[in-house]
């Protein structure tokens, strides 16, 4: 931890790293984790309910008049009535990490007054460590970090998220992946959206847009892209997205330009442009399809 560092960014790394020891201990025999199902493709396993207990511990042993919002335990634990508020998703990515798949991370914010203040984003398989205080500017590890400068879209790799809930409108989703695609340098789905937004920071890729997410998902992901030189948003640019389940960020020239062709798909636009929209949307799925579903034809290899 850094001296130079504000106080409450220092316990919320400690926290992190609390949590990333417990993920990585878990990773090394993955198969023995339990898992549970909270509802079709949305799991949640014995580590980020042990990883959320050891943010929470740390926060509040520093800290026991802050309020905690977990993505877990939501808002139990904690001041309900502070003005300092930890939003803490303990493993953003848990189906990548029940696979084996090394993208995976914790995400911890501090809202004062309902903005985002401090933020920390800790990947524990790679050891990165991503911090941002709002006016400090944003890091990796001790490196400053600045948004990518590419300007155009044809140049830029984008990421985003696929639906996976019961009640998302495939057709629109997969029209509006098809908009992006077809538009940059090649479109991404790592499966965590806290470090999709670290690395738009970082500069690795150009942009990020998902629909769906949750406060936890995003909060500390906007401030390191915002105090790296980039913008954060809905789809249709409002800068207040945090409850809005759609989000959008970039370098601020990709910003612009993904807004532009996301707009539409808002659940802000407007009643002409949703109607023409859903009269020009083909049926690409079949409407009684849920995620997770299939149709039996046989034997089928696990993907």
């Amino acid at each position: 931890m850094s001296s130079n560092q504000h106080p409450m960014l220092n316990v919320a790394v400690k926290a992190a790293r609390a949590a990333g020891a417990i993920i990585n201990r878990a990773a090394l025999d993955v198969e023995a984790v339990r898992v549970s199902q909270k509802q079709a493709n949305d799991f949640v396993t014995e580590i980020d309910h042990a990883s959320e207990r050891a943010v929470i511990e740390t926060l509040l042993t520093a800290y026991p008049d802050h309020g905690i919002w977990a993505e877990e335990s939501g808002r139990e634990h904690g001041s309900a009535s502070s003005d300092h508020v930890w939003v803490i998703d303990p493993l953003d990515g848990t189906t990548n990490f029940i696979h084996g798949f090394p993208f995976y991370c914790v995400s911890i914010a501090l809202l004062v007054r309902g903005r985002v203040e401090q933020a920390v984003i800790y990947d524990p398989t790679r050891n990165d460590l991503f911090t941002a205080t709002r006016g400090r500017g944003a890091y990796m590890n001790d490196r400053r970090l600045r948004v990518s400068k590419r300007i155009q879209l044809k140049e830029s790799l984008v990421s985003t998220g696929f639906p996976f809930r019961p009640g998302d409108d495939f057709n629109i989703y997969l029209r509006m992946m098809a908009d992006v695609m077809k538009r940059t340098a090649g479109l991404r789905r790592p499966g965590a959206a806290a470090l999709d937004l670290a690395y738009v920071a970082a500069g690795f890729t150009e942009g990020f847009f998902e629909t769906g997410l949750s406060p936890w998902d995003v909060a500390a992901g906007s401030l390191l892209v915002t105090e790296a030189g980039g913008l954060v948003g809905n789809f249709t640019g409002e800068a207040d997205f945090l409850e809005q389940r759609e989000c959008v960020a970039g370098n601020p020239k990709i910003y612009g330009q993904l807004v532009k062709i996301l707009g539409k798909y808002s659940k802000f636009a407007s009643v002409a442009e949703k109607t023409e929209l859903s009269q020009n949307t083909p049926a690409l799925v079949d409407p009684a399809m849920e995620p997770g579903t299939h149709v039996d034809e046989g034997p089928v290899q696990d993907a």
